[in-house]
């Protein structure tokens, strides 16, 4: 599979979620997205004379300054939408907010709370429509994350990845891109805070179809041992901080922390998706140690967000 086919694949279509992609395409996209941060975008413009809609119900640092510089490297107009300042807050849907920004702009990038809601501006928008979160899915996140292991480890296959945390959006995608390019993930989380069963038992054909695995388990520890990776979340999602206290308590055993890395390779990569507690999920002395990756991987949201956007207008 050659990166010309990828960005033949994607040319113009939304980008909703990793399903989309294959191993081989997705393997290709990665090592594109890695050429382009090396060699820099000099002359490559694919959005010149292009409007792009930030549209963002759910506020954020790393994905909107991101995708701005992104889209302004690539010869682009980013326009920010906060879901607060448009007609969505006065009940207008979001099938017809994506009906009227589709004739005024040449692409939407959606952060949001639902995925059908994503999915029902996507089926209504004539413009490429690209998923910046979901309450579903974060695969933006996770093309970053997968280009910042393979920067440190040259491949990703039979790799062991083990999040500790919540089941949440940044779960599942890790579990899609993990499952299909052979890794060995694995997913601890407190009892009833597993991921989805459904996305579960999709990233089990993954592991079926490509070689890798899926382990999901309610043991910190044994997900810990011998891991390439420990990859770590909030505990608490956006819009339900209320209840941070309740999960101090549900999530304690599940911090990354020196005991936690011990546990893992001696070469073991530490991640998070930020923006982080300090002293909940992770501890300030692992965060700001030698195996963190965090800040390159916070840098490689810009990086991949640059490849996705000349894959789909190049």
């Amino acid at each position: 599979m050659k990166v010309e086919m990828v960005k033949s694949k994607l040319k113009g279509i939304d980008f909703l979620d990793l399903s989309l992609l294959t191993k081989d395409e997705l393997e290709d996209f990665i090592r594109f997205a890695l050429k382009l941060k090396r060699e820099g975008t000099k002359g490559i413009r694919p959005l010149a004379g292009k409007a792009i809609g930030l549209l963002f119900e759910k506020p954020s640092t790393r994905t909107r300054v991101s995708f701005e510089v992104a889209v302004l490297r690539l010869g682009g107009h980013p326009i920010y939408l906060s879901g607060s300042e448009l007609q969505l807050k006065r009940g207008e849907t979001i099938e017809d907010t994506g009906r009227v920004l589709s004739h005024y702009l040449d692409g939407i990038i959606l952060r949001t709370f639902s995925h059908e809601r994503l999915v029902k501006l996507a089926q209504v928008s004539n413009v490429p429509v690209i998923n910046a979160l979901t309450d579903e899915s974060h695969p933006c996140q996770a093309l970053a994350d997968m280009l910042t292991i393979l920067e440190y480890r040259d491949a990703l296959e039979g790799l062991k990845l083990a999040y500790l945390g919540d089941g949440n959006n940044v779960a599942h995608s890790l579990m899609r891109a993990g499952t299909k390019l052979a890794m060995d993930v694995w997913i601890a989380t407190p009892a009833g805070r597993e991921p989805r069963k459904d996305i579960v038992e999709e990233c089990n054909e993954y592991s079926e179809i490509y070689g890798g695995s899926l382990t999901v388990t309610n043991d910190p520890e044994r997900a810990a041992s011998g891991a390439d990776v420990l990859y770590t979340d909030v505990w608490v999602s956006m819009g339900k901080e209320g209840e941070s206290e309740e999960a101090a308590s549900l999530f304690k055993g599940f911090q990354i922390n020196e005991e936690k890395v011990s546990m893992a390779a001696e070469d073991v990569m530490v991640m998070h998706c930020l923006p982080a507690n300090r002293g909940e999920e992770i501890t300030d002395d692992v965060l700001d140690g030698s195996h963190s990756a965090v800040w390159d991987q916070a840098e490689n949201r810009l990086h991949a967000q640059i490849a996705l956007l000349d894959m789909i207008y190049g």
